[in-house]
């Protein structure tokens, strides 16, 4: 379900907060450190320590039309989806804004959902082999192997029901991020389609792009963008990935029971004959949100309590090897 698909913003600078929260140590389970310095994308960085968050204005009421924007270096998986909860967390609690974050990952990594066993359905010796790290989510579902900004770009959302002025049930926002997220794709020329009942039957399969799930993004018939939420009352976490790219022979490596990872999904690359980069589909998508429901997004950072927030996420939760060997409890 996608309009016309709108011009893309003028590039408006979006600042990058530098990996999360530099300060925070440890990505448990993950094989390798990310590297000092993520690759230069062309887009500008906001020096390092983590930039205060402005502009947003502590707004209560809904729904809200001013949002913060998030671009983050490329993190390690822990800090990553601690960097995810904790914004999370915050709006709930109301003392964060409804917020979008792009980032992406370094080193690339597999996420499982958060009920989701670790067995043989993902190779752990095969990520150890190929220097990919390993993280449980706060989100449910199945797996999904994140590649670095050249091949992935990931979306996260943390806002209420009455942020977007929708009712609470689960689809309804689902439904209302991926409008905006087909409207984004299809200005790239990816002629997106949002499906509204999902493809498939029977329990979830390991490997996330191995079916469409309601209100999920295909194009050309098949799966583009895999998401998961998680929700609190009326607040709620969603995040996805948004496929540039693929490396075929990794991912058939790091998921040895799906017969063929590839025969359900596609990406950006194939869809519109290129594969864009990382900045250029921030920027669709960035203007995307902000067409198709009338908000602005302003480029901000995380605040010194969300920074605090998820250094102990890391330390207690999302850094742990016995958090990412055990499923998690709702």
């Amino acid at each position: 379900m996608s309009g016309p698909p709108s011009d893309l913003a003028p590039d408006r600078g979006t600042p990058r907060v530098p990996r999360g929260a530099p300060s925070v140590g440890g990505y448990g389970g993950h094989v390798g450190a990310p590297s000092d310095l993520a690759p230069d994308r062309g887009a500008p960085r906001v020096p390092r320590g983590v930039p205060s968050v402005g502009g947003y204005g502590g707004h209560v009421g809904a729904p809200m039309k001013n949002w913060r924007l998030l671009v983050t270096e490329p993190c390690d998986g822990a800090t990553n989806m601690a960097i995810d909860e904790a914004l999370w967390r915050g709006r709930h609690a109301g003392t964060s804004p409804p917020t979008v974050r792009f980032f992406a990952w370094d080193p690339p990594t597999v996420s499982v959902g958060y009920g989701q066993p670790l067995d043989r359905h993902v190779d752990v010796a095969a990520c150890r082999r190929l220097g990919v790290g390993l993280v449980r989510r706060p989100t449910g579902g199945s797996a999904i192997y994140h590649d670095g900004p050249e091949r992935e770009l990931t979306y996260c959302v943390t806002a209420t029901a009455d942020d977007l002025g929708v009712g609470g049930d689960l689809l309804e926002t689902y439904r209302w991020i991926a409008r905006a997220l087909v409207r984004g794709l299809n200005a790239l020329g990816a002629r997106a389609e949002m499906i509204p009942t999902g493809r498939g039957l029977g329990p979830d399969p390991a490997f996330c792009f191995a079916r469409t799930g309601a209100f999920e993004i295909e194009a050309g018939g098949r799966k583009l963008v895999g998401s998961a939420q998680r929700r609190l009352g009326t607040s709620f976490l969603q995040h996805g990935a948004v496929l540039l790219g693929v490396d075929a022979t990794r991912l058939r490596a790091l998921f040895p029971t799906t017969r063929d990872p590839l025969a359900t999904l596609t990406t950006l690359e194939t869809a519109i004959g290129r594969r864009p980069t990382f900045d250029e589909v921030t920027r669709a998508l960035t203007d995307a949100f902000e067409t198709e429901h009338g908000v602005t997004l302003v480029p901000g950072g995380l605040s010194a309590d969300e920074t605090a927030r998820v250094e102990t996420l890391v330390g207690e939760r999302y850094g742990r090897a016995t958090f990412l060997a055990a499923p998690a409890r709702p």
